[in-house]
């Protein structure tokens, strides 16, 4: 979909382009009078003039600028899989406030997501995934679709396929459990009593990353009351048990071995219920409380909880679950959010997990600066100041672990002051490093701040996570609860990068001790075959990009045997076709890093790396340069369906709508600077 909220009309045409001296009209003499060719012939004799390169930039530089929303900001889509959606029809129907025209464009968006083999993908052309495909069959039987519908009929032969509900991820049989469509016994236990742990205790909540302590925390209130729905006949999914389930089957299963994490926290679940299930449970309603508070002061004044859809679903789910009526202005006010979370047309609605405003500004300023846009432009300079308005200047969760640290830096979203990140964060300041905002002394504080910040979340080892300092307790992701294996946020080797290119740009020294603690980190976390792995872009290819771009940045020695041997990988992963492309399953096999299909972001990647790296003008570099412009539409975009970015690695994957453009533009505007320069 490409909502139209998010179009501005071409009458923002002042923004295009800067007055500009009229260049002098060449003449031709004929005797004594000098006649001028017409405007429209000049005109047309100096577009022919310019190189491919040239107009390939421009025409993706205009769309840019036309692109800009009124306030300053870009905006696109962030796409995921259905199961956000699904939710979303399954948490009217547990308040008792449907909406059935909304609920008919839900479904209607899910339907249209469906394959020709009847099941539902975690992202473009993947493989069957069961637990997506069990939450868009359920939210289809709610939202009307009879069991005897032909989707329906070839959806439930891929679930009962491949195991029924019983097979279902963590999250699904939650979801079905509200509805009495699964017991809640046989969901993987996360006791309310967790919130009374103190902070220096092994496990507490705040050693959870973000993402899952604010999903967590409200969960934890909903398992901890159990509630169920009743649904009536037509709407049941028990047709979805490959036969009625035995207790037997609600149990957790274990692991081969005599003695192992996971099956040590399998028998530890058990106990766990035992507890959960007897009506002496002292220190229950304590945690309760705790909790409730903990929800209603996370909430931002927007009514987003966490900036992301799970976290703020699950709130609204606990608050009801405490008693809160739908009108109650916290509840009320979470609805508002997720709805603002929505694109919708004539026929359709999609819920967002996530909506990315200051990320696609920061990128697409950093686009368009590369494109030679002046620095000075009203464009550039209106987006820079809405990036620094939305300046976090109040601590979060991350004071927990440091408290002596200042609040700085940036969110992903349009509010989110609990939870900024040390990517958005680099690349904010990457963006408006040079850009001539009115209020110097601001953008000069800002940066100065933002980049304290970053420091401050500086890992033990050397990286750096997302949202929190030394979140590594990866025992975390061996409980049974943790199917999804994200419930930790430890250092990767992108933010690592990222932060090296921050510190560089900053002209921070390479001896800075935070940039050899960083160096050390990288050449302990590099692959045998010469990349990096990426957590928050696919895969590879991403992370190699934001390590390469780092090191060149700290003045690292770009000819160092570690550093060749991962410029050799991304050239020998070159595609015939001159780009690059990786696909999502290289997050489960290994054979398959940095290969795939090409696609425009991950060729722009590629290229970032190898022009890094002072490969700017080697073959492999123009082959990339060339595929991208024979690939790029009229209007100055390309097509992609690819999903190239992470949520979570294997299981939540992200395709922005706007990589498709701003990293070839990059990518362009860069190798001509550079190439011009090396004549």
């Amino acid at each position: 979909m490409n909502p139209a909220k998010y179009k501005i009309s071409s009458s923002l045409t002042s923004l295009n382009a800067e007055p500009v001296e009229q260049a002098p009209l060449p003449a031709k003499r004929t005797g004594s009078k000098v006649h001028r060719l017409p405007p429209s012939i000049w005109k047309k004799m100096v577009a022919e003039a310019k190189s491919p390169l040239d107009k390939g930039i421009e025409r993706t530089r205009d769309f840019f600028l036309r692109e800009q929303l009124p306030d300053g900001y870009w905006w696109a889509e962030l796409e995921s899989n259905v199961t956000i959606s699904a939710e979303y029809v399954m948490l009217f129907h547990f308040l008792g406030m449907v909406d059935r025209e909304r609920e008919r464009k839900l479904a209607n968006y899910i339907l249209a997501k469906q394959t020709s083999e009847g099941f539902w993908s975690l992202w473009h052309n993947g493989p069957g995934d069961l637990s997506t495909t069990i939450e868009a069959y359920f939210a289809l039987k709610l939202a009307g679709y009879s069991a005897d519908h032909p989707a329906m009929a070839k959806a439930r032969a891929f679930v009962l396929a491949n195991g029924g509900i019983i097979k279902a991820r963590v999250f699904t049989k939650i979801f079905l459990a509200l509805f009495g469509e699964f017991a809640w016994f046989g969901v993987p236990s996360m006791p309310i009593e967790l919130m009374l742990l103190p902070d220096w205790a092994y496990f507490n909540m705040y050693e959870f990353s973000s993402w899952s302590r604010a999903t967590i925390i409200p969960l934890s209130v909903v398992m901890s009351e159990r509630p169920v729905r009743k649904l009536p006949p037509r709407a049941q999914v028990q047709e979805l048990f490959v036969r009625p389930p035995r207790p037997t089957d609600y149990t957790i299963t274990r692991e081969d071995g005599l003695f192992t994490w996971k099956n040590f926290f399998i028998g530890a679940d058990h106990l766990i219920k035992v507890y959960e299930s007897s009506p002496i449970r002292p220190f229950k309603k304590r945690a309760v409380a705790l909790a409730e508070n903990w929800i209603l002061e996370h909430q931002e004044q927007s009514g987003d909880w966490g900036g992301i859809q799970p976290a703020m679903l699950n709130s609204i789910l606990a608050l009801h679950c405490l008693g809160y009526a739908n009108d109650h202005p916290a509840v009320a006010k979470g609805l508002d959010a997720l709805a603002n979370f929505c694109i919708e047309d004539d026929d359709c609605i999609v819920l967002q997990s996530c909506v990315s405003p200051v990320w696609d500004t920061a990128l697409a300023l950093v686009a368009l600066q590369e494109a030679d846009v002046p620095a000075d432009h009203p464009a550039l300079v209106k987006a820079a100041q809405w990036l620094l308005n939305l300046e976090v200047r109040r601590k979060g969760d991350w004071q927990v672990k440091c408290p002596e640290l200042e609040p700085g830096g940036w969110a992903f979203e349009f509010l989110n002051d609990w939870y900024p990140d040390v990517d958005d964060s680099g690349f904010v300041m990457l963006s408006i490093k040079n850009i001539k905002v009115r209020d110097r002394k601001h953008r000069e504080e800002a940066i100065k701040r933002g980049i304290a910040w970053c420091l401050g979340m500086q890992s033990e080892n050397g990286g750096w996570g997302a949202f929190d300092r030394n979140n590594t307790k990866y025992l975390l992701n061996k409980i049974p609860f943790a199917d999804l294996e994200a419930l930790i946020d430890p250092p990767t080797a992108d933010l690592t990068g990222r932060m090296l290119e921050l510190m560089g740009n900053f002209d921070y020294p390479k001896s800075h001790p935070a940039a050899e603690r960083a160096l050390a980190f990288l050449k302990k976390e590099q692959e045998s075959e010469g990349p990096w792995w990426g957590r928050w872009g696919v895969n590879y290819l991403y992370g190699t990009w934001s390590v390469l771009c780092g090191l060149e940045a700290i003045g690292e020695d770009m000819n160092q045997p570690y550093i060749r041997k991962a410029v050799n990988w991304i050239k020998s992963r070159q595609n015939n076709d001159g780009g690059w492309g990786e696909v999502c399953e290289s997050y489960f096999d290994r054979s398959l890093m940095g290969s795939g299909p090409s696609t425009a972001s991950q060729t722009g990647w590629a290229l970032l790396a190898l022009m890094a790296a002072g490969e700017a003008n080697s073959r492999a570099a123009a082959q990339g340069v060339k595929y991208l412009l024979e690939t790029q539409n009229e209007d100055g975009t390309w097509d992609e369906d690819a999903f190239t970015g992470t949520g979570f690695p294997k299981f939540f994957m992200i395709k922005y709508h706007i990589y498709r453009n701003c990293f070839p533009l990059t990518a362009l505007g860069r190798y001509r600077r550079l190439t011009a320069a090396k004549g």
